[in-house]
């Protein structure tokens, strides 16, 4: 809708709305500046809850900061009662009154769900576009036909998804808040409290239903949630960059965003190996491995233990150590942090023997001395509380007790008993009696060799069992660092009660936050992500269909209380196996709520998705869930076999590509991805770099760049140019999958050397 006497009244509403948003901005910054005004005055007490207060409004200011692009986008009109716009975040004006109201409320749930057979107490839906702060055009739903008369709307269709599904693709993923479709809505608002699978094809929108539903968590769980945050797992570091900036611009922050690779902190697993070897890595054969690996750091003698101590000759038993082994083990404790109790029964025993023999020579000696003087005997005292205590150091730093001790409790990192077990065949074999001597032999690796992203869940498997070396600096355990937070939060809520503080802005759990982090006042995702220990309130999965056992094992650790988001698709899994969510997530099955799926394919044309369906289909792996694309375009697929791939054929092909984009979008707009398989990819980098135009190997910040098909994954192009897809497909049928759907206009195929059964 067009007419301008509309146009010029939702104007008048949205300045109105801007204006709101304007001054609450200011506001925050203004109270802001005047608390800093004050500097370093008052008590240390004072000072600090002035910084927190500070930081506090500064974060409000910047939440409002994000969300100015599109902050209106819709008004509902009931059948009874006034109007109502709907936007990214609420506001309210001097009076208390709503004049926006957030799309993650529930009385925003009809923009997105009401139909014309359920209107859900709705007369009609009003979309509303900006650019900028200008509404440019408006379209109404009418679900009430009286109402739609006497208003004078007209009955048209989805034009702001069509819009929105027509535009060009930028470096980064943009939020739906303004086009959520009904399926979409109602699992993003789902009230599933555990395991939530979203099984989607491509275009599905299932990674933005998943980034919208933490938003919605955010939301509606917020005290819940931000105590703790939201852990995002993505599939690359690319897919990461690529959907960055869609929370941020719902007003949310306190998530942290990771690939498995990158989930431990201080661990970089950037190796490479061969996928079977992967799947071994993430087997659950792996648990009573390690577990047997640690358990043999704690050993008992075999026999008696002779230890020179200055004049002193003391004896470690072997019924000594297996004794403290297991008071050590009650403790429940890591192996590292179970070791001071192990150490200490070891001293205690050895402290004994040394006053004891120190007592007997002394008493030898006094007894001689008193004999000669022609004495009675004489009484010794050695065993004082701090006689004991500094025998008792003294034995701890003696090299020779010190070197008997660890034999008996070897302190360990997780990163060097990893590489021990790699690196010697015979160490790895005493514990690996469920793994066949074949799958031993491809395990080997030298201690030098890089991480690889299977090894992470081993690492932190190992971390959970080890514990952080002595000495070294590490979070408290969950149980310390829970009390301490508790106490804090006490004081934060005195600090208000006592100083008139908050007035609505500000909560005992936001002041004990910022009092709590470190000087610079780390954010809450900050903290998270730098504490293995540290556990979330949601975790979204997203390309889950690819974790192991292993990975799920990891995860979990981080979210106890099993409250997921599972984000995939099993067509396009990259193995075979796993015919069913329930089978690939493994320990994590027993928690799955819920298991929903979005059939609706938005963003690839229906011809490329038939394609793409009858190779998987020709392949043996058919798409367990076939998705109805809502487009069509005949001239969406090109196909052409060309005698060899060289710098000609390409380049020709990306400057009509190119011009396309240009004609479609205008000049300079759109992205193009040039995919190939993983073994193709350095010729095809090296031959790119011989074109007339830019190609670069970013998906994110060029337009057009080469990539291979396990890197596109979770990624959308305007055009893909897809070089032979059979070497894909010889690699794996999912990854080819993956490649064919990842365009939203035009799939271009350039060939030597055959096509893929089922491609016509």
């Amino acid at each position: 809708m067009n007419d301008p006497a509309e146009l010029a009244r939702e104007q008048a509403a949205v300045d109105g709305i801007y204006q709101i948003l304007d001054d609450a901005r200011r506001g925050y910054r203004q109270r802001q500046r005047q608390i800093q005004a004050h500097g370093a005055t008052g008590s240390p007490q004072n000072r600090s809850e002035r910084d927190v207060m500070a930081a506090h409004l500064g974060d409000q200011a910047a939440r409002l900061e994000r969300v100015e692009e599109n902050l209106v986008f819709g008004r509902l009109t009931p059948l009874q009662g006034e109007s109502y716009y709907i936007g990214r975040v609420g506001l309210q004006d001097d009076n208390h009154a709503q004049v926006l109201m957030d799309w993650r409320a529930r009385a925003a749930t009809p923009f997105y769900q009401a139909t014309a057979r359920h209107p859900l107490g709705m007369a009609s839906r009003r979309h509303i576009a900006l650019h900028r702060r200008q509404v440019i055009s408006l379209e109404d739903e009418a679900f009430d036909l009286s109402h739609a008369r006497k208003e004078g709307i007209e009955l048209q269709g989805e034009g702001a998804l069509l819009a929105a599904l027509q535009a060009g693709r930028s470096g980064h993923m943009g939020d739906i808040v303004a086009t959520i479709q009904g399926e979409q809505d109602r699992i993003i608002r789902a009230a599933t409290s555990q395991i939530l699978v979203i099984q989607g094809g491509p275009g599905t929108g299932k990674t933005a239903v998943a980034l919208h539903r933490a938003a919605f968590l955010l939301y509606e769980q917020a005290e819940r949630l931000a105590k703790s945050g939201v852990l995002i797992v993505g599939p690359s570091p690319a897919f990461l960059r690529y959907i960055e900036q869609v929370l941020p611009a719902l007003g949310e922050t306190g998530v942290v965003s990771t690939t498995m690779a990158t989930l431990l902190p201080g661990i970089r697993a950037n190796g490479k190996e061969h996928p079977a070897i992967s799947a071994l890595k993430g087997d659950l054969r792996w648990v009573k491995l390690i577990k047997q690996a640690v358990r043999s750091l704690q050993r008992v003698p075999d026999a008696d233990q002779n230890l020179t101590v200055g004049a002193s000759k003391l004896v470690l038993r072997p019924k000594t150590v297996k004794e403290a082994i297991r008071r050590a083990r009650l403790s429940g404790k890591p192996h590292n942090q179970a070791r001071e109790i192990f150490v200490a029964q070891v001293l205690d025993s050895l402290t004994d023997q040394y006053l004891d023999t120190e007592n007997r020579r002394e008493e030898a000696a006094l007894a001689a001395a008193a004999s000669a003087a022609g004495l009675g005997k004489i009484e010794t005292n050695r065993d004082s509380l701090s006689e004991r205590a500094l025998v008792r150091e003294d034995l701890r730093s003696n090299l020779n007790v010190r070197r008997a001790v660890n034999l008996c409790w070897m302190p360990y990192s997780a990163q060097n008993l990893l590489r021990r077990l790699y690196a010697y065949p015979a160490f790895l074999a005493r514990f690996a009696s469920d793994f066949s001597d074949a799958e031993q032999e491809i395990l080997y690796r030298p201690k030098e060799a890089e991480f690889t992203p299977a090894d992470v869940p081993l690492l932190d498997e190992l971390a959970e069992l080890l514990g952080e070396l002595p000495n070294a600096s590490s979070p408290s355990s969950r149980k310390d660092r829970a009390l301490a937070r508790q106490q804090e939060q006490s004081r934060a809520q005195a600090a208000i009660e006592g100083q008139g503080l908050g007035a609505g802005i500000v909560s005992a759990e936001m002041l004990a936050n910022r009092a709590s982090a470190p000087r610079e006042q780390s954010s809450l995702a900050e903290m998270a992500y730098q504490d293995r220990t540290w556990t979330y309130g949601h975790v979204v999965v997203d390309e889950a269909q690819e974790l192991s056992p292993m990975d799920w094992r990891c995860l979990l650790r981080r979210c106890p209380s099993r409250s997921f988001t599972v984000v995939g698709d099993l067509a396009q899994r990259i193995s075979a196996g796993g015919s069913s969510w329930l089978q690939l997530l493994g320990p994590a099955a027993d928690a799955l709520e819920e298991e929903t799926y979005l059939t609706v394919c938005y963003r690839t044309p229906k011809e490329i998705m038939d394609l793409a369906e009858a190779v998987t289909r020709a392949a043996g792996r058919p798409s367990p869930y076939p998705v109805q694309a809502v487009r069509q375009d005949p001239d969406s697929l090109l196909t052409e076999r060309v005698t060899e791939i060289d710098a000609a054929t390409v380049e020709k092909t990306l400057k009509t590509e190119l011009e396309y984009l240009d004609s479609c979008l205008g000049k300079g707009r759109g992205r193009i991805g040039i995919i190939c398989s993983q073994k193709d990819l350095p010729a095809f980098q090296q031959l790119s770099s011989q074109l007339a135009f830019t190609v670069g190997g970013d998906p994110v910040s060029d337009r057009v760049c080469i990539l291979d098909a396990v890197t596109s994954k979770g990624l959308e192009f305007d055009s893909v140019i897809l070089l032979e897809p059979a070497h894909i497909c010889a690699q794996s049928v999912g990854n080819l999958f993956v490649a064919m759907t990842r365009p939203t206009r035009r799939l271009v195929t350039l060939h030597s050397q055959g096509l893929p059964p089922g491609w016509e």
